[in-house]
């Protein structure tokens, strides 16, 4: 039986538009591990991961990581996005807007939000420059192109773009293969859901060089009313290798137009009653009837071209070069009612004498941009010394502007109206070089050496019209270092320090513009034990943070969360997970996560002063996170798992309000697999290899929960003229009832 864990792997659970022909200009530093002799995929899948070399750590290291693997993601690969799949690692907590896991998703780990976790493909920055988001949905179906990630929890060792600010995401697609091979895959499911993919590898031509890619769409109706989504993708890759080098040129693009179903749900009846209803679109028509707009939706392609040269000089150095340019351009459509003329600079409209200051309209508000990455990276080792060096150059540029695509009174508006017009722009270079020391068989040092120089430049008007300009610049340092010690082939200690800084996003400038850089010390001490029927790792951090960016709950008009400064904070838990086999059959794999997250001081505004609420539990922190996994495989091929998670209650704010909490709640899956693998020599079926056929449950017990809302709060003077009342309201956002996936994969 093959037990999963820690730097092993878990089983997991599975939240612009124009083709650009420019091949390729700029990309990751990484550093090289060519092998003698490429004999066979495995020696070839190693290969492939000195891709990720430079931005991933060892099994022994003193950094806080979990891998999960092809396989692990295959068993749950039904269409859900890459979150989703990864929801039974420690400390994530996980969310989707249409409730069903397919669509706009998100993840956060030990209560970090999205923006402050880094994610790279390839060690290419994936995290958008401007937002520092990561929108999962642009790669729709890409968990079918992973060959392996790796989720780090910590600031973890220096990465390229926005440094990692207490979690990071490395993700190293699909191998080079030795043979040739072809996969179709089809699920189906609840909700509408469907997933079809197609792959196909050339394997190695005259020994050096492989073609592969992969064809897919998803589509599912969504849990929420009218959540659909739409997404069509395709990946492709060329590769050379031989003794010394490895060439990789990719391409991958994703396609989504979804349905909006970010506004979540405020009426508690609704909520109670009708808790698919979804307000995005809806609108009064001529007779005062309800209506929804048909064409609500987010559209938006984002096409990624990378260039990777790996090449090895000797037993001792080798050096990595990365290209990488992507292009992002899309919009979201919205009908909004009783606009007025001036928030557009329209003119009031005059028609028989009467003067008519507001319109009905439909408005695009669009994204368009270019991002170039260079990186180059040096490695050097021997039997005591693992060296990298490394420099990455990242270039943004991205235009914001809207449109008004039909109004029921035009004014002097043209067709295709531009209501604002801005542009960001954004330089990201860093320079760093890590080391791992051997002192003896059980020593070892870490240590790690990172300086960022940041520029961000903004013109023209926001989305609201204002004159938005920002013309920063950072120099950020940041150093790591840390200690492993071997007791014996059984049990790893470890202790490491990392501090890391990081510079606000576009919405945090336009909700403050005197908004700060925030700054994080973290301090992670570990026990790593193995067995072959037991592990377990132990792992306590402390993470110190000044000017921490928190949620305040909030979301802005697209469904972005608002964060603010919030001085002193601090993050203080125990993450444990374990593997037990407890016969060759069946096994347990638990972990969970005993924290408390804490603003040492928030001061708000409530009725009309100013309130010290004293030390406050940070947003969206759940103080207790936990899963399982109940492993049992009767025979070859066959696995059947259970899967839970716990997440305890959290708060949506900063404050401590009782109308911010989300209640705590419990869910589980039933992941069934098999897999047929046929003879090569049976000559009845000659071509398949083998079937998988695989089957997922969701939410088995039926649980009516909610993983994430939004909170606010606003100061009502019209009641009373003579008193100020601050009004506290929320959000919430219901995920799916149970609902079921099932799907086959032929292999050949």
């Amino acid at each position: 039986m093959k037990i999963l864990f820690a730097n092993v792997s878990l089983p997991v659970a599975s939240r612009g538009k124009i083709p650009i022909s420019i091949l390729l200009f700029f990309s990751c530093f990484i550093s090289v591990k060519a092998q003698e002799k490429q004999q066979d995929s495995t020696q070839l899948k190693v290969l492939d991961e000195v891709l990720v070399k430079a931005v991933r750590v060892n099994a022994t290291s003193p950094i806080t990581h979990s891998n999960v693997d092809k396989e692990a993601l295959e068993k749950r690969n039904l269409g859900q996005d890459i979150p989703i799949l990864l929801n039974y690692l420690p400390s994530v907590v996980t969310t989707t807007d249409a409730g069903a896991g397919v669509g706009y998703t998100g993840i956060r780990i030990r209560g970090i939000n999205a923006q402050s976790t880094n994610v790279t493909i390839n060690g290419i920055p994936y995290n958008d420059a401007e937002s520092l988001g990561t929108f999962w949905v642009n790669l729709g179906d890409f968990a079918s192109s992973v060959e392996s990630l790796q989720l780090q929890r910590g600031v973890g060792t220096s990465t390229n773009g926005s440094g990692a600010f207490g979690a990071s995401v490395n993700i190293l697609t699909d191998a080079v293969s030795e043979k040739a091979n072809a996969e179709i895959s089809n699920s189906f499911g609840s909700f509408n859901t469907r997933k079809h993919t197609l792959k196909f590898s050339t394997g190695k031509l005259n020994d050096h060089v492989e073609i592969a890619g992969r064809l897919s769409q998803i589509k599912s109706d969504g849990y929420i009313d009218r959540a659909a989504s739409n997404l069509k993708s395709y990946f492709l890759q060329a590769s050379y290798v031989d003794d010394k080098t490895l060439i990789k040129a990719l391409t991958f693009s994703g396609k989504e137009v979804t349905y909006q179903s970010w506004n979540g749900l405020e009426d508690l009846d609704l909520l109670k009653n009708d808790r698919t209803y979804n307000t995005a679109g809806m609108y009064t028509d001529a007779n005062g009837e309800t209506q929804f707009y048909d064409n609500e939706v987010d559209n938006y392609q984002q096409d990624h071209y990378q260039l990777h040269w790996n090449q090895r000089y000797n037993n001792n150095w080798s050096t990595n070069v990365g290209l990488n340019y992507t292009k992002g351009k899309g919009y979201f459509e919205q009908y909004k009612e009783d606009e007025a003329f001036a928030d557009y600079g329209l003119e009031d409209v005059v028609m028989g004498g009467e003067t008519i200051s507001e319109t009905d309209l439909i408005r695009r508000r669009w994204l368009d941009n270019d991002y170039y990455v260079a990186n180059l990276g040096v490695n050097y080792k021997n039997d005591t010394w693992n060296i990298d060096f490394g420099t990455s150059y990242g270039y943004y540029d991205g235009a914001h502007f809207g449109e008004i695509i039909w109004a029921q009174y035009a004014s002097n508006s043209e067709i295709r109206h531009h209501y604002y017009d801005g542009s960001g722009k954004k330089t990201d270079f860093n320079m760093f070089g890590k080391a791992t020391y051997r002192l003896n068989s059980q020593w070892s040092l870490y240590g790690d050496l990172q300086v960022r120089f940041v520029g961000y430049k903004t013109t023209g008007l926001s989305s609201d019209r204002i004159p938005f300009n920002v013309d920063e610049n950072y120099t950020f340092f940041n150093p790591k270092a840390g200690v492993s010690y071997n007791l014996n082939s059984n049990n790893n200690f470890y202790f490491s320090y990392a501090r890391a800084n990081r510079e606000p996003n576009r919405d945090d400038f336009e909700n403050n513009q005197t908004v700060k850089p925030e700054q994080l010390n973290d301090f992670e001490l570990g026990w790593r034990h193995l067995q072959e029927t037991f592990r377990f790792n132990v792992n306590a951090y402390y993470m110190l943070y000044n000017e921490q960016l928190v949620l305040t709950g909030n979301i802005d008009g697209v469904g972005n969360p608002v964060r603010t400064n919030s001085g002193k904070s601090y993050r203080l838990g125990l993450e444990v997970e374990a593997a037990v086999a407890i016969t060759d059959q069946f096994s347990v794999q638990p972990n969970f996560t005993l924290s408390t997250n804490k603003n040492k001081e928030t001061i708000v505004s409530q009725d009309g002063a100013l309130a010290n609420l004293g030390k406050t539990n940070i947003s969206f922190s759940p103080s207790f996170v936990a899963a399982n996994a109940l492993v049992y495989s009767p025979i070859n091929g066959l696995q059947v798992s259970l899967l839970s998670k716990y997440v305890g209650e959290q708060y949506m704010g900063n404050t401590d309000s009782e109308k911010s909490k989300l209640d705590s709640y419990f869910v589980n899956d039933l992941n069934v697999s098999y897999e047929l693998i046929f003879s090569q020599d049976d000559r009845s079926r000659p071509f398949v290899k083998s079937i998988l056929l695989t089957g997922l449950v969701n939410n088995l017990f039926d649980e009516k929960y909610i993983s994430n809302g939004y909170y606010y709060t606003y100061d009502d003077t019209w009641t009373d003229p003579n008193q100020v009342t601050t009004i506290e309201g929320a959000g919430y956002y219901p995920q799916a009832t149970t609902n079921f996936l099932i799907g086959a994969t032929l292999k050949f």
